[in-house]
C-alpha cells in the first residue's frame, strides 16, 4: 500500500445515472488498490437546499449501498455518513474563518444554484469551506474531481496553504485527480449537455437502477448522426463519441478497439451491443444493492466506517484547534 490517501463522496440529492458510475463509483473501486480510502455520503452538503427528510434518509442509504454494491470493500475503505462524524461541521466552521468573502462569492456553483431564487440558504454560499474541511480532515493526498468541482478543490488547496503558513504545518495540500475518458458523460438526447436526471426527457439518461428493458429502449433512442460510421471524433461526431466512451468504460476496452469492433456495422448493431454491455455490468450491482439498501448489514458498515473515520478526523481537528490557539486537553 502506498502513502496515497483518497477521499471522495457522492451527494444524496438524486438517483445516480451511469455518469456517476463512470465518473465516481468506478474510480472509487480502483482507488482501493492504490492507497487508503475514505468514502462518505455528504448529507450535510445535501441540506444546503431544501430536502424532504424522508427522501434524504432514503437517498443516503441508497448511495451508501451503491458504494458497496459497485465494489468498494468496507473492510479496507471507510464508508460513512458525513453527519456521523461531527468533526466535519466543526472544521467547516474553522475553514469559514480562513475563507475570504470574495473567494466564496466567485464560486460558479453558488452563482448557478442561486440564480433566480428568491430565498437562498447562507450554507449554499459557505459550503465550499465545509468541502475543504471534508478533504483536509483526512489529510487526503489525492481527490478525484469533475469539471464542476475543480474550482472548489483549488479553494481547498488555497485554504490549506494559507492555514499552514499562518499557524504552522497542519494540513496536507491535496492533489486533484482529473479524468480523461468518461470524465463527463453527456445526455443521450443532446451531446452538448451533461447527463442529468433533471432533464425532463427520461430517455436522456440511464439510471444505475434502470431495468434491462428500459436500458435497451433508452439506448435505441439515443441520438447519433447521419454518417453511420462508429468513429471517435468529439468535434465532428459528439453524440457517437459519447456512446463510444460509455462502451469503452463498461466493456473495459480501448476507444480504438470499439471503433474496430463496429467498423462497417452502422449504429443499430452498435447501440444494441452497447445496451447489453451496460446491462451486464449493472446487473450484479443492482442485485447486491437490493440485498443491502434496507439491511442491518448496511447499518453496521456505516457505524464502523464512522468510528474509523472519526479517529482520523478528530486527530486533525484537534491539531488545527491547537494551532489556532484554542484551549485543548
Amino acid at each position: 500500500m502506498s502513502n496515497k490517501r483518497f477521499l471522495s463522496g457522492i451527494k444524496p440529492s438524486g438517483d445516480l445515472n451511469i455518469g456517476g458510475y463512470i465518473g465516481a463509483l468506478r474510480q472509487f473501486v480502483m482507488m482501493q488498490e492504490e492507497g487508503e480510502c475514505y468514502f462518505f455520503v455528504p448529507d450535510l452538503h445535501a441540506v444546503t437546499i431544501p430536502q424532504d427528510p424522508k427522501e434524504l434518509r432514503e437517498r443516503s442509504r441508497q448511495i451508501a449501498a451503491l458504494y458497496i454494491a459497485a465494489g468498494i470493500d468496507p473492510r479496507s475503505s471507510a464508508i460513512f455518513m458525513q453527519s456521523h462524524v461531527s468533526a466535519h461541521a466543526e472544521l467547516g466552521w474553522l475553514m469559514e474563518t480562513q475563507a475570504h468573502f470574495g473567494e466564496l462569492s466567485r464560486m460558479t456553483q453558488f452563482k448557478d444554484k442561486s440564480d433566480g431564487k428568491d430565498i437562498v440558504s447562507s450554507a449554499l454560499f459557505t459550503y465550499p469551506a465545509l468541502m475543504a474541511a471534508d478533504i483536509l480532515l483526512y489529510q487526503a493526498t489525492h481527490v478525484p474531481v469533475g469539471d464542476d468541482q475543480k474550482q472548489h478543490l483549488e479553494l481547498t488547496r488555497d485554504l490549506a496553504t494559507r492555514f499552514n503558513n499562518r499557524f504552522g504545518e497542519t494540513f496536507t495540500v491535496p492533489e486533484p485527480i482529473i479524468r480523461e475518458v468518461g470524465a463527463r458523460v453527456m445526455g443521450l438526447d443532446d451531446p452538448s449537455s451533461k447527463m442529468s436526471k433533471s432533464n425532463p426527457n427520461q430517455s436522456s439518461y440511464i439510471l444505475l437502477l434502470d431495468e434491462p428493458g428500459v436500458i435497451r429502449k433508452k439506448f435505441s433512442r439515443a441520438v447519433t448522426d447521419s454518417d453511420m460510421n462508429v468513429r471517435y471524433d468529439w468535434d465532428a461526431k459528439p453524440a457517437v463519441s459519447n456512446l463510444i466512451e460509455i462502451y469503452s468504460v463498461f466493456a473495459d476496452i480501448g476507444i480504438a478497439e470499439v471503433e474496430r469492433k463496429f467498423e462497417g456495422q452502422g449504429y443499430g448493431a452498435f447501440k444494441k451491443d452497447l445496451a447489453e454491455v451496460v446491462i451486464a455490468k449493472l446487473e450484479p450491482i443492482q442485485q447486491r444493492y437490493a440485498e443491502l439498501v434496507h439491511s442491518e448489514e448496511l447499518d453496521r458498515i456505516l457505524k464502523d466506517g464512522a468510528n474509523r473515520a472519526a479517529e482520523v478526523a478528530n486527530r486533525t481537528l484537534n491539531a488545527a484547534k491547537e494551532a489556532m490557539g484554542f484551549l485543548t486537553f
